[in-house]
């Protein structure tokens, strides 16, 4: 896969200290990963590069919102999205990115892609499940719904206890343990 020149940030020529970066990510974006689940994005991303002498510490601060399905009807709808991510770039003799948090760059290095870090992050940060507004607070009109309401088994309030007050004798004992002392 191809690095997407705008998520490589050059830090050879940066002073030590504190720098910023605004990023707009769009639903091209997470097209470059082949992640379909997202009919549209809009997320703002704010990354803070840290430069220290011998490592260097981002921190990506990301919030907005994505459009996806919803998982029990179906329709479209606009997910909130917001979140943090902190990782570390560190020099040794090789590339070496096994660890999540932790990413090692060859000596030499002038330059980093955080690409993959911003799509990992935002896509574990995407709830397991989707279930549109409308569906929890009742005021959604779907067909998919009704339908659903018609196959559902019987409410909690329309099932009928049975009558008859009869317990079985074998618990009644072992319900006397309970209360003697």
């Amino acid at each position: 896969m191809k690095d997407l020149k705008e998520f490589t940030i050059p830090f050879v020529g940066l002073k030590l200290g504190k720098h910023q970066f605004n990023f707009e990510l769009k639903k091209a974006f997470f097209e470059h990963f082949e992640y379909d689940e997202f009919n549209d994005a809009a997320i703002n991303l704010d990354v803070l590069l840290e430069k220290m002498s011998t490592l260097l510490e981002f921190t990506l601060t990301y919030k907005g919102s994505v459009n996806v399905a919803c998982d029990t009807t179906n329709e479209p709808f606009d997910q909130e999205i917001s979140g943090e991510y902190t990782f570390v770039v560190k020099f040794g003799e090789e590339y070496n990115d096994e660890n999540e948090d932790l990413l090692i760059l060859p000596h030499g290095s002038y330059e980093v892609n955080i690409q993959q870090y911003i799509y990992e992050s935002i896509v574990l940060a995407m709830p397991s499940r989707r279930i549109h507004p409308g569906v929890i607070d009742g005021t959604l009109k779907s067909d998919i719904l009704d339908k659903l309401e018609e196959l559902s088994l019987k409410a909690p309030n329309d099932i009928v206890e049975p009558e008859d007050d009869k317990t079985d004798p074998r618990w009644d004992s072992l319900k006397k343990l309970l209360t003697d002392k």
